[in-house]
């Protein structure tokens, strides 16, 4: 046995996948500090000691952990954040922190324009009321023709900018570092300000920020109504502001895929009935596991191995 790697995604750690046996073939123990759950500090301590090699999820990884990781020579991410991560941290102790860049761009794209859609048609209120033998409705409106902001223009963004395009809508894209030569008809870049003006819905796929971007000065900003998508990270939206500008209805709805802890307690702005709650499911595709995994495996092997 050349040693063991720890595996605490918790769709891995479950369910299991086929690209797993690369490691066990390659003659390395899997191990599952909490199968099917996000692993605490205490069930990693109990485990990643002994690891040489980790398949790491979205569960913080302490400085305690990688102080008591002393064989460990790689953690690998099946996907590209790496903010639960203290890199300096991790390469101070020789640790090589791998990631998966754009595995899981069009599951995450794809889940965020139904979000979108779900909002506009208010299709969770709308089930949740027929179920229990209430016959309601809300007046929609149409994709086409309204304006949507896209904070973070990198793979996912530019994916989620393509589909509206497609559907109709005109595109705004905010990035630090934009990228000129994506230029499709309908979309332009500019800034923040311009789209917490002009955009009828907005939606996040840029990294965690130390504050929130959306507090109440941005959402006094708003159009009135104004639709919020996240499937970035909870805390790029100061919960307080947007739980009052859902009350005041200049915030339409929230539609989040994120949560600053998972899962989450049901406060009273994931309560509201304006909220739309999605399981951090944005990765959750056949098809974006299967990406990811392979990937994820491939550069733990590479590390690995190297003699």
């Amino acid at each position: 046995m050349q040693g063991k790697i720890a595996i605490t995604p918790r769709s891995l750690s479950q369910a299991g996948h086929p690209a797993l046996s690369n490691l066990t073939d390659a003659g390395f123990e899997l191990v599952y500090p909490n199968p099917g759950k996000t692993p605490s500090e205490t069930d990693l301590l109990d485990v990643i000691p002994d690891c040489v090699g980790w398949l790491a999820g979205v569960e913080p990884i302490s400085r305690k952990v990688l102080d008591a990781a002393g064989g460990l020579r790689v953690i690998s991410r099946n996907g590209s954040g790496v903010d639960n991560i203290n890199l300096a941290d991790a390469e101070a102790r020789g640790i090589k922190v791998e990631r998966i860049i754009g595995a899981n761009a069009r599951s995450v794209a794809e889940l965020a324009v139904a979000l979108l859609m779900a909002a506009t048609r208010h299709i969770p209120w709308s089930d949740a009321h027929l179920r229990s033998g209430d016959w309601q409705r809300r007046v929609g409106f149409e994709l086409k023709g309204r304006t949507l902001g896209v904070v973070g223009c990198g793979a996912i963004g530019r994916q989620v900018s393509e589909m509206a395009l497609g559907l109709g809508m005109n595109v705004i894209g905010y990035d630090p570092f934009p990228n000129n030569d994506f230029a499709p008809a309908g979309f332009r870049f500019g800034a923040l300000d311009d789209i917490w003006r002009s955009a009828d819905a907005v939606t996040f796929h840029c990294p965690p920020s130390d504050t929130p971007i959306l507090d109440s000065g941005v959402i006094e900003a708003l159009q009135p109504g104004t639709i919020i998508v996240n499937t970035a990270r909870a805390g790029l939206i100061d919960d307080i502001a947007m739980l009052d500008g859902l009350k005041s209805g200049q915030v339409g709805c929230l539609a989040t895929d994120v949560f600053h802890s998972e899962p989450p307690e049901m406060t009273p702005l994931l309560a509201h009935d304006r909220v739309i709650l999605m399981p951090h499911a944005g990765g959750l595709t056949a098809e974006s596991v299967e990406r990811a995994t392979r990937g994820a495996v491939d550069n733990i092997l590479k590390v690995l191995e190297q003699k």
